[in-house]
């Protein structure tokens, strides 16, 4: 579509999808494309969406910035890479597949390993992927013919070097550690694939009686160290939401300095749940885990299934006893109840006992044996509530009742099986995650990694300077199989294929190791896999270090810290300099979205209805670097439109106008002010928009642009334009090649943010925009003198418009303007300017000397004056705007005080209080407005 040509309105619908087919059809995103000879490289690489997933608003934000500097880029001429690809997402995947199966009465078990595999390759290459076609929906700008797969060829022979290698400097292992467990899909998941949600719980209250009946002093002090209470006990009390996990207590803990259990320290206690002729007895002992100001200040330890209890049991030696199967019901193997309590209290007693030992131990009551883990928890609550050793409390009639806290409490969810998750002590495979993250944590210290906002590096430094041994496998079989085998003794070897694995067996018949790897080990290694690493291609030469990763904060841990760490051990070099993190897209009240909420916003219903341009320009403008979070509301997005359409419109007055994109105009030539103020202004954009973009600060740089193009361009440049094409002639002719220089640079610095619409308007040229040639001119094309000339012209004619509107003035009246003080330079601003002034401040002649009744204006070199006297009724107007002032502090008042409420603050939603802070602003900023009004009207009289 050419610029002659242009429609009424743009319509994304038809527009975009032909646009995009354009630039696929120019292969304009290929890598290198539209690069300079000897070009520097510019390289992103994406993070890889989920081959199951569909594009969220988050999605659109993260690539919307992506593609900003992208495109930027490619218009500088850089030799640019934007490397697309998908993750095989495990779990997700998997379950996708297995619900697919389920439509036909197969589940997964009904085929062979290798069968089911194949069933998920099909479905990948029937559905998989769909988020691609979205985020070209969106105008992603991916080099799309270089799209790779964390399952295909290339990236698994780096998954299998990367796992060989590591294995072989010891830096891979098998070991028994707790993790996170699914038990719907029977596999250990990451942190990230765990939900933490509030929900309804009971804190229950037992009594764990001391071995043979002892007893001791209980007393309890208030802070000034006054006995509230002393009474002789036979027993300690704990609190616990899982009374299921009694049964594989090691011990109970309290804190060093908690004196109340001083007397029973090192001694005894009884389990109070099981049959009673075998109750085990387990320690107490001392920790700095217990908190003695929580609860009763004693804490069961039960290494097995809980994570802080698993760091008390490794610190004081005691045994973790895994009471649940793989889908968390209790355990049903092993020998009867009282051979195996009766080895756990060996244990007790000083017997060692290996680890593999300990694990096989079932310390499952033989009634409980087979149950759901929450059917056990009603039995083993009812089991000591009905042996009285439930602590007690009274009711409101004074009966003694079992003491039972109704709390919520924040219970872990699988975030793809809504199941409980449960701690888990299982065997696993681990990387050595400090050893790696040395090298990975000294990166960002130096300086050859760089964190935007900076302060992310502290969450940095935090997670790697604790960092735990990475849990790498997974109970399922869809991913990179464990290239290790065994042999009939157990024995491990570790290879690339299994015929070295059997070579190094010396022939022996191997078993190989049913797990997979986690996602996050094949997405570590995305920044030079995906450029043909182990292969030495020239792409892997010439990208890598890729350039900017634009990510979340949820995955600084996940998967930056982790592509730090194998970038370096492997390439010996930083993947990236630097990592930008984005904001979390909220509500436009600030809260997170949620289906259960009903708040969530889709992106792709957001294009249908407003286009792209509008969906990319409003999420650009609102990221700003340092804020958590970016307030997402539909309005936020017609206003995205309405620029749209705004721009659109200016090139249309522009067409009709003859003022035509692409012809010769010298920028350092043009005689008038206007044009030259328009030149200048063009030029200060490009350098805001130049700084911003280097500084990662998308919202800088997209206010810029809107405030050029809407206030600069259309508003005002556009409307000083009018007369001159009127007046034809040389100054005419001026002006539309000015102009059509001026929109041209518009719609270069607006692409990478809005590209359809621009593509559109730059029309049919020599090339597309998309390879546009970004401008590089700067200060030297500002003039001083035409700059305040028409500056001075502009805040006059605001400054007119204002006192009309605060004053109450008809807009259709028109008023004089008396010169009360002018100098020479004002004066002849006055006079070069007056045909405007006259029509867009409704000006009807100007005067010198004073005027009765009248609105002061004061500028730089001149004081003039608006007659009001007899065209306004100035008690109506003292009225109204003191009514709307007092109504104004009323305001100001109250959001004071909620704001200085300590209570309110510490109780209110971040997003409140900042809701109540806007308002805050916004109220105070209309009173002084107000307050300058009423100001004017005294001096009316």
């Amino acid at each position: 579509m050419t610029v002659e040509t242009l429609p009424k309105t743009f319509d994304p619908a038809e527009a975009e999808p032909r646009i995009a087919a354009m630039w696929e059809e120019a292969n304009a995103f290929a890598a290198g494309a539209n690069a300079r000879p000897g070009a520097e490289s510019f390289c992103i690489v994406i993070p890889p969406p989920n081959v199951t997933g569909s594009l969220h608003i988050g999605h659109a934000l993260n690539n919307t910035l992506q593609d900003v500097l992208i495109r930027w880029k490619r218009m500088q001429g850089f030799d640019v890479l934007w490397q697309p690809g998908l993750d095989h997402a495990g779990i997700a995947t998997q379950m996708v597949v297995e619900r697919e199966l389920a439509k036909t009465n197969q589940r997964r078990t009904d085929f062979t390993r290798e069968d089911f595999a194949a069933k998920v390759w099909e479905w990948k290459a029937q559905s998989g992927g769909t988020i691609v076609g979205q985020l070209k929906r969106l105008g992603a700008s991916c080099d799309w013919s270089r799209e790779r797969f964390t399952m295909d060829e290339g990236l698994s022979a780096a998954v299998l070097k990367v796992f060989v290698t590591l294995y072989e400097k010891g830096l891979i292992y098998r070991g028994k550690r707790l993790v996170n467990w699914d038990p719907k899909f029977e596999t250990a998941i990451s942190d990230l694939e765990v939900e933490n949600i509030e929900v309804d719980g009971h804190m229950w209250h037992f009594k764990y009686p001391l071995a043979g009946g002892e007893t001791y002093e209980y007393v309890e002090k208030d802070a000034e160290g006054n006995v509230t209470l002393r009474e002789t006990r036979d027993y300690i009390s704990i609190a616990t939401t899982r009374p299921e996990t009694m049964l594989g207590d090691g011990a109970v803990a309290v804190h060093p300095s908690d004196e109340r259990y001083a007397p029973i320290v090192g001694k005894l206690c009884e389990i109070p749940v099981g049959p009673k002729e075998h109750r085990r007895l387990i320690p107490i002992i001392t920790d700095e885990y217990p908190d003695p100001t929580f609860g009763s200040g004693a804490v069961k330890i039960t290494g097995a299934h809980d994570f802080n209890d698993y760091g008390v049991a490794k610190r004081n030696g005691i045994p973790c006893y895994r009471l649940m199967d793989t889908k968390a019901a209790l355990r049903a193997d092993g020998a009867p109840y009282a051979e195996e309590a009766a080895k756990a209290q060996r244990f007790v007693e000083g017997a060692a006992f290996t680890e593999a030992e300990i694990d096989a131990i079932n310390l499952v009551p033989d009634e409980y044996r087979g149950l759901d883990r929450f059917e056990a928890r009603k039995r083993v609550v009812a089991a000591i509530t009905e042996e009285g050793l439930a602590v007690m409390m009274a009711d409101e009639e004074g009966n003694p009742i079992p003491l039972v806290e109704k709390k919520k409490i924040m219970q872990p969810f699988g975030d793809r099986s809504k199941v409980v998750i449960e701690p888990m002590l299982t065997d696993q495979w681990f990387v050595d995650a400090a050893a790696l993250a040395k090298a990975a944590t000294e990166a960002v210290k130096d300086g050859r990694t760089r964190f935007a906002p900076e302060a992310w590096e502290k969450t940095y430094f935090h997670w790697m300077e604790n960092i735990e041994p990475w849990c790498i496998s997974r109970q399922l079989w869809w991913g990179h199989q464990i290239p290790v085998w065994y042999d009939a003794n157990g024995e491990m070897y570790c290879a690339m294929t299994e015929a070295e694995a059997s070579e190094k067996a010396g022939g022996k018949p191997l078993t190989r190791d049913p797990d997979v790897l986690d996602t996050w080990f094949s997405s570590a290694l995305w920044p030079f896999s995906t450029l043909g690493w182990p292969e030495e291609t020239p792409e892997l030469a010439r990208y890598y270090k890729t350039d900017v990763l634009v990510t979340g904060n949820d995955i600084i841990f996940f998967w930056v810290a982790r592509m730090m760490m194998m970038g370096l051990e492997f390439l010996g070099e930083v993947p990236f300099h630097t990592v930008y993190i984005n904001s979390i897209v909220t509500d436009a009240k600030g809260k997170k979205m949620s289906k259960s909420v009903g708040n969530v916003i889709d992106p792709l219903d957001l294009i249908d209805r407003y286009g792209a341009d509008a969906v990319r320009f409003t999420l650009a403008s609102q990221e700003a670097q340092g804020r958590r979070q970016l307030r997402l509301g539909e309005q936020a997005v017609e206003a995205g439109r309405n620029f749209v359409t705004k721009l659109w419109n200016a090139a249309r007055f522009a067409e009709m106008n003859g003022a035509k994109g692409g012809d010769a105009f010298d920028p350092a030539a043009p005689l008038l002010p206007l044009n030259r103020w328009i030149v200048g202004e063009t030029a200060k954009t490009r350098m805001a928009v130049d700084r911003a973009l280097t500084e990662l600060r998308f919202n800088d740089a997209a206010n810029a642009l809107h405030a050029h193009t809407w206030r600069i361009f259309c508003d005002w440049y556009v409307e000083f334009s009018k007369p001159l094409f009127a007046g034809g002639g040389a100054a005419a002719a001026e002006t539309r090649a000015a102009m059509g220089w001026a929109l041209d640079q518009i719609l270069l610095m607006l692409h990478p943010i809005t590209p359809f619409v621009t593509e559109a308007l730059w029309g049919e040229r020599a090339k597309p925009l998309v390879h546009g040639d970004w401008p590089a001119y700067g200060a030297e094309l500002i003039d001083e003198a035409a700059a305040a000339e028409i500056d001075w012209t502009i805040r006059l004619i605001e400054e007119i418009r204002s006192v009309r509107s605060e004053m109450g003035v008809n807009p259709g009246a028109k008023l004089p303007l008396h010169v009360l003080e002018a100098e020479p330079a004002a004066r002849a601003r006055l006079d070069a300017n007056a045909a405007l002034i006259a029509r867009l401040a409704r000006i009807e002649g100007m005067a010198d000397g004073p005027a009765a009744g009248a609105a002061t204006i004061a500028l730089p070199g001149a004081v003039l004056a608006l007659p009001l006297a007899g065209v306004i009724d100035v008690a109506a107007e003292r009225a109204r705007l003191s009514k709307a002032a007092q109504k104004a502090e009323k305001e100001i008042g109250g959001l004071k005080a909620k704001l200085s409420n300590e209570k309110f603050l510490a109780a209110a939603p971040e997003e409140v209080v900042e809701e109540q802070r806007e308002r805050l602003e916004a109220a105070a900023a209309e009173a002084a407005k107000l307050s300058a009004a009423l100001a004017r009207l005294d001096a009316i009289g």
